[in-house]
């Protein structure tokens, strides 16, 4: 057997643009929103326990990441903005193959009034959304420490199918824990897109 034939060979860069959703709207992350973040993240330390990094001793240190996070050339990242356009998270693009079509959705810190919510997933959606309708690619991918039970609930409940662990696969703060791996193909994605939509 040799696979599936596929005539393309590039595909285009996630271009660097807002989003307008009904519960939510997707700005591009930057400076401007480290004071509404903050308000989030000084009183959610735990919400930073499965991320690299975080949690922060004062606003500067969060103003430092966010500077870097917004100026990341291959990674785009929104800040995820409520109905009355304050800041609650943020969320990327990440691991972008072009020449095999395929992304993950990753980096993500949603702060606890966001997460669970329509909003949440409605900006998730949308870069899913981005990806398949706009971008034509061929797969999704959602990846998480498999220790991080809301992360792993959320991607099957998003519609993500989980491929398989990668075990002992990352080291985050001195914890070594289990990778495991989800995806949405192109085939799956007319189904997955009705049943966000209902």
């Amino acid at each position: 057997m040799r696979g599936t034939r596929i005539d393309q060979n590039q595909w285009p860069f996630p271009s660097r643009q807002p989003f307008e959703g009904r519960y939510m709207s997707l700005a591009l992350l930057s400076e401007a929103h480290v004071s509404d973040l903050w308000i989030h993240a000084a009183t959610a330390p735990t919400s930073f326990d499965y991320l690299r990094y975080g949690p922060f001793a004062d606003k500067s240190v969060l103003t430092a990441l966010v500077k870097d996070l917004s100026n990341r050339a291959d990674q785009p990242f929104w800040a995820v903005l409520d109905v009355n356009g304050r800041a609650c998270g943020w969320l990327s693009i990440c691991d972008v193959s072009q020449e095999d079509g395929a992304f993950e959705i990753g980096s993500i810190w949603f702060a606890p009034c966001l997460q669970g919510t329509r909003a949440a997933r409605e900006a998730i959606f949308v870069l899913l959304q981005y990806g398949m309708d706009d971008l034509g690619y061929e797969r999704l991918v959602w990846r998480c420490q498999t220790q991080n039970e809301a992360s792993f609930k959320a991607a099957v409940n998003l519609g993500f199918t989980h491929e398989g662990t990668w075990r002992n696969a990352a080291v985050v703060k001195g914890w070594q824990r289990d990778v495991a791996w989800f995806s949405i193909l192109k085939s799956e994605w007319p189904a997955k897109r009705d049943a966000f939509e209902a």
